[in-house]
């Protein structure tokens, strides 16, 4: 599983996930990632992708549009065919 590293704005604490899964819808890129890197339990969220082209780090923002995060959770769920995501 791939570790990244986020640092939220306006804080200096660095935040470790690990990548469960990643996928493109309308040219927008997702990541469903946990805070749990062993096959436990753990708080999954999923990333929208709002950097434009070019830049040099990704920026990600946690989905929270309800009608956004049930079509891009179905899409992951029907990808990772051992997982199930709470909404």
């Amino acid at each position: 599983m791939e570790k990244i590293t986020f640092v939220p704005d306006g804080d200096d604490a660095a935040v470790d996930f690990f990548v469960l899964e990643q996928t493109t819808i309308g040219g927008v890129n997702y990541i469903l990632v946990t805070d749990a890197e062993e096959e436990e339990d753990g708080e999954a969220y999923i990333l929208k992708a709002v950097s434009g082209s070019g830049e040099n780090e990704q920026v990600y923002n946690i989905v929270e549009d309800e009608n956004e995060l049930a079509a891009v959770s179905g899409v992951f769920e029907s990808m990772l065919d051992d997982i199930d995501l709470i909404k």
